[in-house]
């Protein structure tokens, strides 16, 4: 009885340990304030707990899942937005016009440089790092101009821009809360400063879970924020992890600790990260003490995810979340497929390559507006040969004033026309000629045949006897890759493809980045109860050997 009074002593204390931390917070009265919050700390409880009596407030980030899932914990509480959605809004309320926004007109325009100036030019870097005297900045300013869109980069920069020239334009809120800031470059960390000039303001992150250094982004801003009293901004931490187990937690600081003392994670902000004393995550630790580490082939990699999956609907008798991450969309895709196969319908992933520009990209944007510049150009490069196409890119680069509709050849734009009308139809539940529609499924790269066999195949699994373990069949299980995995987290959590010739990105695999470490501390932080390190290969990998050994149990 004593003991169960002691516990329960204890979890108070803990529970008021934490509370402490955000009354600190929420306390202050500096106008400019950073918060380190590791994973799993509360982030989104100190938001709604700023947000309470804030009605005109803004929350930014950059990751358009997080947007959707601040979007819905903080309901009615604050604006969410990315940063390229809140500068078109913007932009929209200065200029008083639709503005257009496209996610691929960087790449477009890159291809365009390839042809008209045989150059290969990083656009989006140049404006991260707000390069304006690149002897190519008027050339993308000028290519976008004649497609009438702004791309998600160069939208943030014109509202940079727009303010500096006239600080009234800058808003005011009440509180502007910024998610992420580790992610943050140049150009994004300048719209901040800007906004922090009329507004207070909360910035949120942590340096450990820095993903994104492929856009220039760099962990200085908020260490620089957070270490240095002359930026003006109150330094806090969120060091109570409540998602995780206790091993988790643990395992997340041996990795950190083995970085440090090889030299790695240098001018790492030094903040505690502490696993959360409370009933529920103490019988989960209890539960399931070990990190599950094995080696399996990659074809095996699905039987052995299907395998543990049942054992936990086993353990629980109720349902339960499953996060699968890998290092490469194509190994996620893969398990994901074989998994389907396996009778697990809840599965969630992507097929799509966002890299790969095709012609129904182009078709979209007709769709919306037939007379839309940046629409023909995409399609007319998949229904011209290479030849007409760098041609029709000269002459319009050439007469800008004149779009690529007026410079395309009849035959074309009647094709374009025909193929736009046809998916029109589709896309508004009108009837179409089966012959059309066949003819427009092969211009767009959809194999008729195959879009067949998978509906009678579905159709005929759905009609016989159910293939898998009826139990799992409708566990929710989402598959994705480690970048995409910020902001996610499952009461099951597996890494796959494991090992060091994945989780480190150099050739020469004794070269371990910052980048890499972090990579990895995000995929294991992502874990609410059970996670599986799963290698393909039968060397053990170095991260692992950066974890005690006696929290993991190696599976055979």
């Amino acid at each position: 009885m004593d003991n169960v009074i002691q516990q329960k002593t204890n979890y108070e204390n803990i529970q008021k340990k934490r509370g402490e931390y955000v009354e600190a917070i929420l306390n202050s009265t500096s106008n400019k304030k950073v918060v380190v919050a590791g994973p799993g700390t509360g982030k989104t409880y100190l938001f709604k707990e700023i947000l309470k009596d804030n009605h005109n407030s803004l929350t930014l980030t950059f990751v358009n899942s997080l947007v959707e899932d601040l979007s819905l914990e903080l309901f009615g509480m604050a604006e969410v937005k990315t940063l390229h959605s809140f500068a078109r809004s913007i932009l929209s309320n200065i200029t008083k016009k639709d503005i257009r926004i496209s996610p691929i007109l960087s790449k477009i325009i890159k291809e365009d440089a390839q042809i008209l100036l045989n150059k290969e030019i990083d656009f989006d870097r140049i404006f991260y790092e707000i390069d304006e005297e690149n002897e190519f900045f008027e050339f993308y300013r000028n290519r976008k101009n004649y497609y009438n869109y702004y791309g998600y980069t160069d939208i943030i920069y014109a509202v940079v821009k727009c303010f500096e020239q006239d600080k009234k334009r800058i808003p005011t809120y009440q509180i502007v809360l910024i998610d992420e800031f580790q992610d943050f470059n140049k150009l994004e960390v300048s719209l901040i400063e800007l906004l922090e000039e009329k507004s207070p303001i909360l910035l949120a992150g942590d340096d450990d879970q820095a993903l994104y250094d492929f856009k220039s982004a760099s962990t200085k801003y908020i260490r620089e924020k957070y270490n240095d009293s002359t930026s003006g901004y109150a330094s806090f931490t969120l060091p109570f992890c409540t998602r995780c187990t206790r091993v988790v937690v643990e395992s997340i600081n041996d990795v950190i600790d083995s970085a440090i003392k090889n030299g790695f994670l240098s001018g790492r902000i030094n903040k505690p990260y502490n696993y959360f004393d409370c009933e529920k995550k103490d019988l989960e630790s209890e539960k399931y003490p070990k990190i599950g580490y094995t080696q399996q082939f990659s074809s095996k990699i699905p039987w052995f995810i299907e395998k543990k999956i049942a054992k936990m609907a086993n353990d629980l008798k109720s349902e339960f979340t499953v996060l699968i991450i890998s290092p490469y969309k194509k190994q996620s895709f893969k398990i994901a497929k074989s998994l389907k196969n396996k009778g697990l319908n809840n599965i969630e992933y992507s097929s799509k390559d966002e890299s790969e520009l095709t012609l129904l990209d182009g078709i979209k944007l007709l769709i919306e507006d037939i007379h839309d510049n940046l629409g023909w150009r995409i399609a007319s490069k998949f229904l011209l040969n290479e030849e007409d196409f760098n041609s029709l890119l000269q002459t319009s680069y050439s007469n800008p004033e004149k779009n690529i509709y007026d410079l395309l050849d009849s035959k074309i734009k009647k094709e374009i026309k025909n193929i736009t009308k046809v998916l029109k139809y589709v896309k508004n539940d009108k009837p179409v000629n089966k012959e059309q529609f066949g003819n427009v499924l092969e211009k767009i790269n959809y194999d008729p045949y195959a879009i067949s066999e998978l509906s009678i195949k579905e159709n005929m699994n759905h009609t016989a006897q159910r293939i898998g373990i009826p139990a799992i069949r409708k566990i929710p299980i989402k598959s994705t890759t480690i970048q995409s995995s910020k902001g996610l987290s499952g009461d099951l959590v597996f890494i796959t493809h494991f090992d060091d010739r994945y989780f480190i990105k150099n050739k020469d695999k004794t070269k371990i980045s910052d980048q890499d470490i972090c990579n990895f501390l995000v995929s294991l932080s992502r874990t609410k109860q059970r996670v599986y390190l799963i290698s393909s290969k039968e060397e053990k990998p170095k991260f692992l050997k950066w974890i005690s050994e006696n929290r993991i149990e190696i599976i055979r």
